[in-house]
């Protein structure tokens, strides 16, 4: 349970660091990934004392996908507002559009489309879904290329890091030895 708890903080603590770099640099790189591996992989073998095995190597190499993935969703936020904040010289625009069109009455003007609002929890859980599938979303948008194969094995790298940092390790066995304090007659 400790190494799994560690395991949680330093994907979170990898997310955040991925994002941040992301962020404030503007460049998404998937080496970042490589870091986040061996953060997850190091915090599992702290909180296990050093124990390895199937479920810790499962278990790091989920969180280590899961922390990669979920830092687009702080970016696509990031970049969402920046979208925002230009977004009222867009209005500007088009209300001067829609008050030259007002003018000539022989044109019909379509309603403008209205929002639906939609719930905190739908919201987080569409998010949440969307930053899960993050690493494939390339695909929809435009097909595969040569930068999201690269960015793809960089991030298989980063989990095969925290999959082997978590193996299990052998048992060796160093005996038996001879009691030296035994008592002679």
């Amino acid at each position: 349970m400790k190494a799994l708890l560690f395991g949680i903080g330093a994907s979170i603590l990898g997310m955040i660091l991925y994002a941040v770099f992301a962020i404030t640099t503007g460049i998404i790189i998937g080496f970042v990934s490589l870091a986040v591996g061996w953060l997850v992989g190091t915090a599992m073998l702290k909180g296990s004392g050093g124990i390895g095995g199937r479920r810790y190597q499962i278990t790091a190499a989920l969180l280590t996908y899961f922390a990669v993935a979920m830092a687009a969703v702080p970016i696509w936020i990031h970049y969402a507002r920046q979208e925002r904040e230009k977004e009222p010289q867009k209005l500007v625009a088009q209300e001067r559009q829609l008050e030259k069109q007002a003018e000539q009455p022989s044109q019909t003007t379509a309603p403008a489309p209205q929002r639906s609002e939609i719930s905190p929890a739908e919201a987080l859980t569409k998010l949440a879904l969307l930053g899960i599938a993050s690493p494939f979303v390339e695909l929809w948008d435009g097909g595969p290329s040569v930068s999201w194969a690269i960015g793809l094995f960089i991030l298989f790298i980063g989990l095969k890091i925290a999959w082997r940092m978590t193996a299990g390790r052998p048992l060796q066995i160093f005996g038996p030895f001879e009691n030296s304090s035994t008592r002679t007659p």
